[in-house]
């Protein structure tokens, strides 16, 4: 281990990871100490600090202080794509041909922005004056990743799997020093209001009910009891008829009794 690592002992790893899983529900497991352990080294450096104790402490001490963003933050994993799952979308686009305005959308963990700006973009080619008769609520719990999200610029190589005519219609593509990379037009944007929220707040400041709900490969980061509380909690939210999108290795059947398989990876509440 390079020697501006600090030492993380098996009760400080234990300590950090029960701190996490308090505050967010997500649960790292045995496999990812050498992660975390440049993780909380990194931080303790940041603020001066010679060991992790000492920086667990500052965080117990602190419980409401700017530290714990950056300390969730630097747990979360942001792996996500334009369109990824294509069969959502095509789930999505159908369902909503069908459905008496306006449509509300929510996309509870929708990191870097690809998920939601990919809804927007199905949702403007699915119904007639999306811009003003849909609208998507897009949140997630790590600030920088909706800072990113905001501002919609992504690299060419992040928007290969926008199909063209679709990049064509809703990106802007850079010039000379922004060469390379392109930005979501405010068609797509204005569509849209992130917020930073953690799933496991004991309120979601949400003012409406939603059409349709993605939290997909968001739960494979809870345990069993973290994901039945959540789901408990989507079920009141969604319209009649409202649909609950789940990753492809996500399994809620067996979870709680308040929502029922409809199609791959897609939910209905059980009314």
């Amino acid at each position: 281990m390079s020697p501006a690592v600090l030492p993380v002992t098996p009760e400080e790893f234990e300590r950090a990871t029960r701190l996490l899983h308090q505050r967010t529900g997500i649960v790292v497991g045995e496999h990812k100490r050498e992660m975390a352990t440049r993780t909380l080294s990194m931080r303790a450096r940041k603020l001066g600090m010679n060991t992790v104790s000492e920086y667990l402490g500052f965080l117990q001490q602190s419980s409401d202080g700017s530290e714990w963003e950056d300390f969730v933050n630097a747990f979360t994993i942001n792996h996500t794509a334009f369109f990824r799952e294509q069969h959502h979308f095509e789930t999505l686009r159908n369902f909503v041909k069908g459905r008496r305005g306006p449509i509300s959308i929510w996309c509870c963990a929708s990191s870097t922005g690809e998920e939601p700006y990919s809804i927007a973009m199905t949702l403007q080619e699915a119904i007639p004056n999306a811009s003003s008769q849909a609208s998507i609520w897009a949140t997630d719990i790590d600030t920088q990743a909706i800072a990113r999200a905001q501002k919609g610029v992504y690299t060419l190589e992040r928007v290969k799997t926008v199909p063209e005519p679709l990049l064509r219609k809703y990106f802007l593509r850079g010039k000379d020093a922004k060469s390379g990379l392109v930005r979501v037009k405010p068609l797509l944007q204005d569509m849209i209001k992130f917020e930073p929220l953690n799933l496991l707040a004991p309120k979601w400041p949400a003012d409406k009910k939603f059409d349709a709900i993605f939290c997909r490969n968001t739960m494979i980061y809870f345990d069993k009891e973290t994901q039945t509380k959540i789901l408990d909690r989507f079920a009141p939210m969604l319209k009649p008829d409202g649909l609950l999108f789940a990753g492809h290795s996500e399994n809620f059947t067996y979870l709680t009794k308040a929502f029922k398989l409809q199609g791959q990876t897609v939910y209905v509440v059980v009314r």
